[in-house]
């Protein structure tokens, strides 16, 4: 029987006797605190995963028949995450082995349901439970920061404890790789988080590792954006723009140490590190990795409280902190991300507001972006400053004419706007139609009444 057909059979609070105890005992421990009967059976092969958002209907019972809640009498369905604690354990154990389509009753003893407490006034104390659930729909987490779809995980066996990989974190994982039901990709590696392009990790997947536990076994849907993207993959036959799927399996990870875990020496020895194998990459033409370690040196030597003067602490924090700028602003030139860039050069001439390179990336950007005025005045400070420039002259004459250009262009195009509209007040105007009875009435009781009036006068007013 489904839930409507329950509904249908009557709306009263009671039934006219008490729900049997009966099922397949589902309980992790077998201690038949969850029995489940299958009154339909679902169809296709999937079952919900820890962390699916799941959709369905329910109606409960205590023991003696009574209902005390159902998202029919709601009129709506129910969701909610499953193996994250948001429903009672019950329920998230008997979900995660439905199909869609299924309805079946599920028995829980009060340990796998409200407990001793209960939940008064409906739930008495120490109570169990009968609960008819039908499942409608079931899909993965979406890790998305923008939630389009792009990454969506499915937690086939959870992890132990709650710590997380975290930027420049060494990861072990053992990982499988499908397109179009072939494999790939199947290996076991160990890697940087952040340097996965080099190992033919998709970033989507490196994102996802990234939310992952150590031990937790996930499969990850990626669009091709966090894939390999509209160049593909030659070594995996990968074509372009191709949605792929990953088994992957977290084996171990070593956490990087945060900011606020490092002293000053550290984090001044690890931004040199980190800068040259920034450089490296960049030189590489890897600069969505040269981005990433740039990063890590801002957000390390971001406040200069912890760093000494008298040592000489803070005076190499502010230049390796204006370099990370710079560079980041390069790579954003070179990745056409322009107001990123323009940023990063803001803050490099917020350490040092005549800096050379700072002007001239900026301008630069603005150049990109058709800003030719503020493009124009940044390659104008430069030269202003630093006479030798050649590349500020000539992106100077570059501004110059396309400034020239632009106002030609806007002359014409005023030109021709103004041109428009004199025609348009010179044209003569229609004929008065025939329809128009009441100038023509009013214009002979005038003339019937001796009233002075020309007929352009009356035309007007007409």
């Amino acid at each position: 029987m489904t839930a409507e057909e329950m509904k249908a059979a009557g709306e009263s609070s009671a039934q006219s006797a008490p729900l049997p105890l009966e099922g397949v005992d589902i309980s992790p421990k077998q201690d038949e605190g969850v029995l489940k009967v299958v009154k339909r059976e679902g169809t296709g092969t999937e079952s919900p995963m820890i962390g699916d958002k799941v959709t369905v209907h329910y109606t409960g019972w205590l023991l003696d028949g009574t209902k005390f809640d159902s998202s029919l009498d709601h009129k709506d369905k129910f969701s909610f995450y499953l193996g994250k604690g948001e429903v009672i354990k019950a329920w998230d154990i008997a979900v995660a082995t439905m199909k869609i389509g299924e309805v079946c009753h599920i028995t829980c003893k009060p340990e796998y349901a409200y407990g001793s407490s209960g939940n008064p006034p409906k739930i008495p104390p120490s109570a169990t439970l009968v609960f008819e659930v039908e499942l409608f729909d079931f899909k993965g987490e979406d890790l998305t920061e923008d939630e389009d779809g792009g990454i969506i995980r499915r937690i086939r066996s959870r992890g132990e404890g709650h710590s997380k990989p975290n930027d420049g974190a060494i990861v072990e994982v053992a990982l499988e790789g499908h397109h179009k039901g072939r494999i790939f990709d199947q290996r076991e590696l160990s890697f940087e988080i952040g340097d996965g392009e080099n190992y033919d990790v998709p970033p989507g997947l490196e994102k996802a590792i990234q939310r992952m536990e150590k031990g937790e076994k996930s499969i990850v849907y990626l669009k091709p954006s966090y894939g390999f993207g509209s160049s593909g993959k030659e070594k995996f036959q990968i074509p372009q723009d191709a949605e792929l799927q990953y088994e992957v399996t977290l084996k171990s990870f070593e956490k990087a140490k945060e900011s606020w875990e490092m002293n000053a020496e550290e984090k001044l020895e690890q931004s040199a590190i980190v800068k040259e194998r920034g450089t490296v990459y960049f030189k590489e033409g890897k600069y969505k990795q040269a981005l990433l370690q740039y990063k890590k040196i801002v957000s390390w030597l971001e406040y200069e409280m912890g760093f000494s003067e008298e040592e000489g602490h803070r005076t190499q924090a502010r230049a390796l902190r204006l370099a990370s700028h710079l560079n980041l602003a390069m790579c954003h030139l070179k990745l056409h991300s322009f107001s990123a860039a323009v940023e990063s050069c803001n803050k490099a001439l917020e350490l040092d507001n005549n800096n050379e390179k700072g002007l001239f990336r900026r301008g630069e950007a603005y150049l990109a972006v058709n800003d030719f005025e503020l493009a124009r005045d940044d390659f104008q400070k430069v030269l202003k400053l630093y006479p030798s420039n050649k590349a500020a002259r000539t992106q100077l004459t570059v501004c110059q004419q396309r400034i020239r250009e632009q106002h030609a262009r806007e002359k014409k195009l005023y030109a021709n706007m103004f041109q428009r509209l004199a025609e348009k007040e010179n044209k003569p105007g229609p004929e008065p139609a025939g329809g128009d009875c009441q100038a023509d009435t009013e214009m002979k009781d005038d003339q019937q009444n001796g009233v002075d009036g020309s007929k352009s006068q009356v035309e007007a007013e007409a």
